[in-house]
């Protein structure tokens, strides 16, 4: 059995496991030999201990086949959701391809002395099992665009009406990515250096990937000539410029879940600007926000473009930190990394009701001669209480999508267990230390950030829903992302899903 499918139908089994699908706990049985699961086949699969995230996994030296578990998935979903297993099920396929495309193209990668930004796209999401998976794109077009390949292409352009404008967006790029200077790597379409674009019209770069669902948009002109080589970043859809101007623009496939979509809707990126000058007035002297104020979009998913500005410095993806030999390289930063996350985000809950949707993907450590500072960046899925914003004497940003706004201090703390917690700070820990260092780090050091806030309501609920736990909210992120439809989970947003549970790492044993 090739390696990569039993360490896939593994991570499968897994998810399938901690979220329960399908009841598939009531598979788990003990006996004199340990604990076991049985498959839709009749093969007994010895677990063991799954912390952090959940009660059991897959043992080690468990030969499973993919077959074997989408047998086992296909036996106990319910009817309803048989749109959403075979999708899962191209999916798993989708994603051990990837997997094995990148095995065998690691040493000419490596070779290439990735970035960071590609050495963190290396590492698999800590509990999404089909990570790797990008739905509708082809092993060349991976190779061609995917971060984990390093490599570079150029970008197209597009001549959009003004009239399609949304409002708020900016009439054209900044004059310093759009300018041309001889010999610089920032060169525009030649049709556009040598004339204006007609009246009425703008020009948005289009990732290349996405010129075809471009082309189909009434009014839009797509032009040929292809300039300004990127690079992509751990996101894909965001292309590095240079070491201080990222570009994210829409790409047409699903990560993370077929609902996932990497297009870009109208107002997420008015909202992101919003909620970073939200940030910045709430920010501590060693947080940095990413500048995203300059955007547009034209009404369309696949119409827009957003510019990200980056501080001077040595600029590491935390989802780095997940690979070896980065921490080892940057020295002992795992605790003062842990320290600034925690402190910030306990005080961003406590005083104002505010949980951020930064995962190990949106967060980075800058490097500078003043020292590490913690940079925040992609912040529309942040989520914040009026009436706690109101009560600190700061103005509630005028969100378009209301989801983003609520007074529930629980549905603050689920955010923060699931995103802060787990992904940000427990993900990086438990893959860096041996576990029971790695729980007693980050017991201590979020132990820490509370004692500041006595006896806070604030303080206490989020003390009682993590340090006090008997077990930590989990989110079904495969029931929500492919396997059942939103009608039927009633989840107003997918990335937002609750009802599965895991041991409470930060207990003491």
């Amino acid at each position: 059995m090739r390696s990569r499918e039993a360490y896939l139908a593994a991570r499968v089994l897994n998810a399938l496991l901690r979220e329960d699908y399908g009841r598939l706990s009531a598979r788990v049985g003990r006996s004199r030999s340990g604990v076991g699961l049985t498959l839709a086949d009749g093969r007994l699969v010895r677990l063991a201990t799954g912390a952090p995230f959940q009660d059991f996994v897959v043992a080690p030296g468990q030969q499973l086949g993919l077959e074997q578990v989408l047998e086992t998935l296909a036996e106990l979903a319910d009817p309803q959701d048989a749109a959403g297993v075979a999708a899962f099920f191209e999916e798993c396929v989708a994603a051990l391809a990837a997997l094995e495309l990148h095995d065998a193209h690691l040493p000419d990668v490596l070779a290439r002395k990735p970035s960071y930004e590609s050495l963190a796209a290396f590492a698999d999401h800590p509990v999404y099992p089909t990570s790797r998976a990008r739905q509708g794109l082809s092993e060349a077009d991976l190779l061609a665009y995917a971060p984990e390949f390093a490599p570079s292409f150029e970008l197209r352009w597009a001549a959009v009406p003004r009239r399609m404008l949304e409002p708020g967006s900016a009439l054209g790029l900044p004059a310093d990515v759009r300018t041309w200077e001889p010999g610089s790597a920032l060169a525009l379409p030649a049709d556009v250096r040598t004339r204006e674009l007609p009246d009425g019209e703008v020009l948005f770069p289009v990732h290349p990937l996405t010129v075809g669902e471009v082309r189909g948009i009434d009014g839009v002109r797509v032009l040929e000539e292809a300039r300004v080589t990127v690079r992509p970043t751990l996101s894909m859809r965001t292309v590095e410029i240079d070491a201080r101007t990222h570009l994210k623009l829409p790409l047409p496939t699903s990560t993370l879940g077929l609902r996932n979509r990497r297009s870009i809707k109208a107002g997420t990126l008015r909202d992101g600007a919003r909620a970073e000058l939200l940030l910045r007035a709430l920010a501590d002297s060693d947080v940095l926000i990413a500048d995203e104020q300059s955007h547009a979009h034209a009404g369309h998913e696949y119409l827009a473009w957003m510019v990200r500005r980056l501080p001077a410095g040595k600029v590491v993806p935390v989802a780095a930190l997940a690979i070896p030999g980065v921490l080892a390289e940057l020295g002992d930063v795992l605790p003062a990394y842990l320290r600034l996350l925690l402190r910030w985000n306990v005080r961003l809950f406590v005083e104002y009701g505010v949980a951020l949707e930064a995962h190990q993907q949106n967060l980075s450590l800058v490097f500078t001669g003043e020292g590490m500072k913690l940079l925040v960046k992609d912040n529309d899925g942040l989520l914040a209480s009026p009436a706690r914003l109101a009560a600190a004497g700061v103005a509630v940003p005028e969100f378009g999508d209301p989801r983003m706004l609520t007074d529930d201090p629980h549905a603050l703390a689920d955010v923060f267990v699931t995103i802060t917690l787990h992904l940000a700070a427990a993900a990086i820990a438990f893959g860096a230390l041996p576990h029971a260092r790695a729980a007693a780090l980050l017991r201590d050091t979020l132990a820490e950030a509370l004692n500041g806030y006595g006896d806070d309501p604030m303080a206490r609920l989020l003390r009682a829903r993590t340090l006090d736990a008997a077990r930590l909210t989990g989110k079904s992120m495969v029931t929500a992302g492919t396997l059942v439809a939103k009608e039927r989970t009633g989840a107003a947003d997918v990335n937002k899903f609750y009802g599965t549970s895991g041991p409470n790492y930060l207990r003491r044993a």
